[in-house]
């Protein structure tokens, strides 16, 4: 995707059974060193907690997320992605116009986020699986030659978001846990460089879960890391719902407050 943040925003084969023991291997040894390993694709899941999934950055050992909620009821998505499972522009509201937020959809592959701090990559080349649904919100109409679901304008794109579904709930959460490895490096670059935030899990039912992370621009990092106390500008989120699983990018500068509440939103909609 784009090169770097928008007005300091964020913008950005294992065999079956040692697929889910690299991928745990890799959270666990994160969560010491601070540094993850993204394993290759691979087509199987299994189980590696008790409840059935695999830690993901920002969990502690036992298995509960940072700031996770708790379960509200919800349900995890059966059957296949659909665009009215895509988030809609009143999700913006009230924080932006959402009268001046224009949609465009398209099906196949390419890029799902800005992660050229790990090495962009397409969804098919990541997770070796069929084709997607896109979606671009923008602020205008003019969209890129290449792609409409991007805005040709660098600051007319508000947020854009690939959901697919998966053959299972459990290799959904396989595909949610390394495409969020996937975003893990950009949690630390060079001082005066944008980066990511800490990991936070929305969990709205033990298969309804998020995991977002805030982007700053590059004046706020001093340390290598996100600066503590300080309000995020838009930012990313891996979502799964069920058999559903999704990356959202939030462009538009929207703090702590909002990109929950716009999370919890395409959460639930997934």
């Amino acid at each position: 995707m784009k090169g770097g943040p928008a007005v300091g925003g964020g913008h950005a084969v294992v065999r079956p059974r040692s697929a889910v023991a690299a991928l745990v291997a890799a959270a666990t040894l994160g969560l010491v060193t601070g540094r993850f390993v993204l394993p290759p694709p691979s087509g199987a899941s299994a189980p590696a907690t008790p409840d059935g999934s695999v830690p993901a950055p920002g969990t502690s050992a036992s298995g509960s997320p940072t700031g996770a909620t708790g379960a509200t009821g919800a349900t995890g998505a059966t059957g296949p992605v659909t665009t009215a499972n895509l988030l809609e522009p009143a999700a913006f509201g009230p924080d932006l116009d959402t009268g001046r937020i224009h949609v465009t959809d398209r099906f196949g592959d390419g890029a799902y986020a800005n992660a050229a701090c790990s090495g962009e990559k397409t969804l098919t080349q990541t997770l070796g699986g069929p084709g997607a649904h896109f979606r671009g919100l923008m602020t205008g109409p003019r969209t890129s030659p290449e792609d409409p679901t991007r805005s040709a304008d660098h600051d007319g794109q508000v947020a854009r978001e690939v959901a697919a579904a998966a053959q299972s709930p459990s290799l959904a959460q396989n595909f949610a846990d390394r495409l969020l490895l996937e975003e893990v490096p950009c949690q630390e670059a060079a001082p005066g460089h944008w980066v990511y935030g800490r990991t936070t899990t929305v969990r709205l039912a033990p298969d309804v879960t998020a995991s977002w992370m805030g982007s700053y621009q590059g004046s706020l990092n001093t340390t290598r890391t996100a600066p503590e106390g300080k309000e995020p500008c838009g930012g990313i989120a891996v979502l799964r719902s069920g058999n559903h699983y999704a990356v959202l990018e939030v462009d538009a500068c929207l703090g702590t407050a909002a990109m929950d509440r716009v999370v919890r939103t395409a959460l639930s909609q997934l």
